[in-house]
């Protein structure tokens, strides 16, 4: 997959068509200073932009191979433009989440796009291994290194909210813990 060309177009749609969405998962990791391996690109985007979202994934030659209530993904018959998933918000955690988001400069400062914050990227992390503990390992790594690289810079309020809604009081003495707080 060519990362910084899918970008490139779907950052332009989603301005031409006002569509409201933050990266998010492995590429956005990469953005706050932790990289690691990813194949796909993850988006979260308002559940009010689905057809939106629909239309310039069209467009773009993509095919809608799954969709739930949670979560759509697109799929290229070309390899160039690889796969495509997007998380739906529509609760107040997941629509705050795209409030705050941040934006970024990529590929040189050739491109801005808008990117979750670490402490969201971490809530999304907790609710992955709430829903599938298989996971557990893999996220717990990346929420690890989140918080080596943005420790200090890092919201608490919202990771310990996180854990409350979740259930998951525990991880956040973990987290804090790692972050030597």
């Amino acid at each position: 997959m060519d990362f910084k060309l899918v970008t490139e177009k779907l950052v332009a749609a989603f301005r031409k068509l006002d569509v409201r969405y933050a990266v998010i998962g492995g590429f956005a990791l990469g953005l706050w200073g932790y990289g690691r391996g990813t194949l796909d690109l993850d988006v979260l985007t308002n559940r009010d932009d689905l057809d939106k979202v629909d239309n310039i994934m069209q467009q773009l030659g993509y095919e809608l191979k799954y969709r739930s209530e949670n979560v759509s993904q697109y799929v290229s018959p070309l390899k160039i433009f690889g796969e495509v998933d997007f998380l739906h918000a529509f609760r107040s955690a997941s629509l705050e989440m795209l409030a705050r988001a941040d934006e970024k400069e990529v590929f040189g400062g050739s491109l801005t796009i808008r990117v979750l914050r670490p402490e969201d990227l971490i809530g999304l992390k907790l609710q992955a291994m709430k829903n599938d503990p298989a996971r557990s390992a893999v996220d717990a790594a990346d929420i690890e290194a989140l918080v080596a690289s943005q420790g200090n810079s890092l919201s608490w309020p919202i990771i310990e909210e996180y854990c409350r809604i979740l259930a998951m009081g525990d991880w956040y003495d973990k987290i804090r813990g790692r972050a030597g707080k």
